[in-house]
């Protein structure tokens, strides 16, 4: 009897694994969503700081064509920590999806003449100044 119930004791070892598995990997799903929360707040303070100095030397279309390059830039990086956000679970490998929002961006900007090229590139480009300033500002 007693050595029927170290066996289910011991068969369930492998259960508790699993739980302990799935909270943790929980926590770090949390830690996760919570990092990017960071970044995408900081992008949108860099996007904000960005858009005022643009509209202030270079005029209206410089700054609205860099509004519309981090709002791009944002949906990108969105897009890339979904993608490694899956990894592991549903996908073994990162998506290629987010590629197309740059091609989309430089043929919206050949597209439209109220939309620069070069304004919208640095401000797809702020995403990059958020996650630096966010990794060196982590402890």
């Amino acid at each position: 009897m007693a050595s029927e119930i170290v066996e289910d004791c011991s068969s369930r070892d492998p259960l508790l694994d699993i739980d302990l598995s799935d909270s943790s990997s929980g926590v770090k799903s949390d830690e996760f969503l919570e990092l990017q929360f960071r970044v995408f707040r900081l992008a949108f303070l860099l996007t904000i700081f960005s858009v005022g100095i643009a509209g202030f030397f270079w005029g209206t279309q410089a700054s609205a064509s860099l509004f519309i390059g981090a709002l791009s830039g944002i949906f990108y990086f969105r897009l890339l920590a979904r993608g490694v956000g899956k990894l592991g679970t549903s996908s073994k490998i990162v998506g290629k999806v987010q590629l197309l929002v740059p091609v989309l961006l430089v043929l919206a900007s050949s597209r439209f003449p109220q939309l620069d090229l070069i304004p919208a590139l640095l401000g797809f480009l702020l995403y990059k100044p958020a996650l630096i300033i966010q990794f060196l500002a982590m402890p």
